[in-house]
């Protein structure tokens, strides 16, 4: 974490209104600072990760500063949400974009003008009307606010031209503070933006990219479908994101998912606008578990109870692998992020890559696909991986939540079944693709093998023990370690690269690293030392949705999934124990905390027994 000159020490003022509107006892890492610095009239730049709480440095400031806080959002489609989320706190907020009416948005220029706004959102393309500017003058501005600042970076992984015209904030609002906020952004991508939206003296805070609450595993990518009928047997009811590159991807494992029982929904620009919104809305609300998506989905979603995202193909950048991932888990929960990847993935992408005509960009594209191959092939800790991108340095050695780290990988010599491959490579002269190769090493007696006469070869057979996924995934192997190559083209054969002969000779070692299994146990329903009672949580659930559905929001801005946890663990008696539970603030007390308090009473009543053993534990 890097930040310059720290403000002073939040004062008590601050501290109570971040218990009373927001229902939290303290900040986390860096978020003081940064409301520190603008409530002292400080620019401000911010990098924090998804989940790291953005918003909140904002909003706080927005309740306490005099006047209308103006955010610059490119998201419409979670500018609703956000608004919803921070009503129900008792903020008075609103947004302006083209999903309202033009009876609905002059009733929202109406409180802006009358001062009765503590927020307003807005998107780029509204910002930049000269009318509007216009009528911002006019206006008590308490301050600027540019969210997703990575989109007026060319260098970002989502550069959005209409962003440009943000750098004339400082000038718009020249007694005020301007703030900026992203949750990816390289060293490179941060001098970029703090140069284009020239920031006065900014307090600049790089927060850690680490998410410790989410778990990064990659697999090895063979029968997608099965895979995913597996990982999902593995979450039951929970809700989650499937990644796949495109529309037919996304309708066809979308299409089996709900063949096999699962409440999953496609999304992607394919889809009419209102089939993609309702897709959304059903997602959010809890009425679905799953949403498989290609990247269209994600930048405008606040749920914050997702518990796994799995990339079923390559994503195009660590930057865009890190920001889906970290969708997952936004209420600091435990999450689950899997990426299936196989080296046959590699060439569908080159495909795109090779269409772009600027060179520039393509090369850009190329080292992005590059690296991303060698996050998904290394043996290196995760999380390592990721953060060392970012310019961050991981403290420890073992992170503890990661396929590498876990220790779900074992490393295993497979130099002699990598030389039967190479040898069957060499003896067929480099001219068969994969598949060929590995029917020859298994000893397969389709029709092509016998007409050719490769059931002649010295290695025909040699490794009819081993099956077919084994062979495939050693085949990755030694494209990963550049020891064999693909052509390029209709026909992607298979030719040795010099770094193979060592290993061909016995001179070098290959070292394969394999997948260990192992049957992920059913969780436990009943109550463990410092756990809460997963009935009464399951319970609050289905009383969160009630209300949730009454007032036409989704659940999640009713109370997230950790504040039903610290409820079923607490057990609240009274008005002074809610307002314990994390999120729980005297306006939401008064909105819902009383109607979950009654809950739980008569739960306690029904089941002395085990509202004894969660309070005891």
């Amino acid at each position: 974490m890097t930040h310059d000159t720290l403000p002073a020490s939040p004062s008590a003022s601050v501290l109570n209104t971040l218990h009373k509107v927001f229902g939290f006892n303290a900040f986390r890492p860096n978020q003081g600072e940064v409301v520190q610095a603008i409530l002292s009239g400080r620019d401000a730049f911010a990098v924090m990760p998804t989940g790291g709480g953005k918003s909140l440095c904002y909003q706080l400031p927005a309740v306490v500063m005099e006047g209308t806080c103006v955010v610059i959002s490119p998201l419409i489609a979670l500018m609703k949400d956000q608004v919803d989320g921070a009503r129900v706190n008792g903020i008075r907020a609103a947004y302006l974009n083209s999903s309202l009416s033009p009876d609905e948005q002059s009733l929202v220029m109406s409180e802006l003008t009358s001062n009765r706004l503590d927020l307003l959102y807005v998107a780029p393309e509204r910002f930049s009307l000269e009318h509007f500017q216009t009528v911002l003058k006019e206006v008590k501005i308490s301050m600027a606010v540019i969210d997703e600042a990575h989109c007026i970076s060319e260098w970002g992984h989502d550069f959005r031209p209409d962003y440009l015209s943000l750098s004339a904030l400082v000038e718009l609002f020249p007694d005020v503070p301007v703030a900026a906020f992203t949750a990816t952004a390289t060293h490179k991508v941060q001098a970029d933006i703090l140069r284009k939206l020239g920031l006065r003296d900014p307090f600049v805070v790089r927060a850690s990219f680490d998410r410790p609450n989410l778990t990064y595993d990659v697999r090895f990518k063979d029968n997608v479908s099965e895979q995913l009928v597996g990982l999902l047997k593995s979450s039951p009811g929970k809700a989650g994101i499937i990644y796949r590159t495109s529309r037919k991807s996304v309708n066809e494992t979308t299409a089996m998912l709900q063949a096999k029982g699962f409440r999953a929904l496609p999304y992607h620009a394919g889809l009419g606008d209102e089939e993609r919104k309702k897709n959304q809305e059903t997602f959010i609300r809890d009425e679905a578990d799953v949403i498989v998506a290609t990247v269209a989905f994600g930048m405008g979603i606040d749920k914050s109870n997702i518990r796994f995202v799995i990339h079923a193909d390559l994503p195009k950048s660590i930057e865009n692998y890190y920001q889906e991932t970290g969708r997952a888990g936004r209420d600091g929960e435990p999450a689950h992020c899997t990426l299936l990847f196989s080296q046959g993935d590699i060439p569908k992408v080159r495909f795109f890559i090779d269409t772009i005509i600027d060179e520039t960009e393509r090369n850009k594209a190329l080292d992005a696909l590059q690296r991303v191959v060698s996050f998904a092939s290394t043996s290196v800790c995760r999380r390592i991986t990721l953060l060392d991108y970012f310019g961050e340095s991981y403290p420890k050695e073992n992170c503890g939540s990661c396929d590498i780290c876990l220790g779900t990988r074992e490393v295993t010599d497979c130099t002699r079944e990598a030389q039967m491959l190479l040898s069957a490579i060499a003896r067929t002269e480099g001219r068969f693709g994969a598949t060929h190769i590995i029917d020859i090493v298994m000893g397969s007696k389709n029709k092509k093998i016998l007409e050719l006469g490769h059931d002649r070869l010295k290695t025909y057979g040699v490794g009819k023990e081993k099956n077919k996924k084994f062979w495939r995934h050693l085949i990755d192997e030694l494209l990963a370690q550049k020891m064999i190559a693909k052509a390029e083209g209709l026909y992607p054969t298979l030719y040795l690269l010099e770094q193979s002969v060592p290993v061909l000779k016995g001179e070098a070692r290959l070292e394969m690293v394999r997948v260990i299994e192992k049957k992920t146990p059913k969780p436990s329903r009943t109550m463990e030392h410092g756990d809460y009672d997963h009935e009464l949580f399951e319970q609050l659930r289905t009383l969160r949705k009630q209300l949730a559905d009454e007032q036409d929001i989704p659940p999640y801005i009713v109370f997230s999934d950790r504040s039903l946890r610290d409820m079923a663990a607490l057990l609240p008696k009274d008005d002074e124990t809610m307002l314990e539970v994390s999120g729980v603030g005297e306006v939401k007390l008064e909105r819902y905390g009383r109607i979950f308090l009654d809950w739980i009473r008569r739960y306690c009543q029904r089941q002395p027994e085990q509202s004894e053993a969660t309070q005891s534990s």
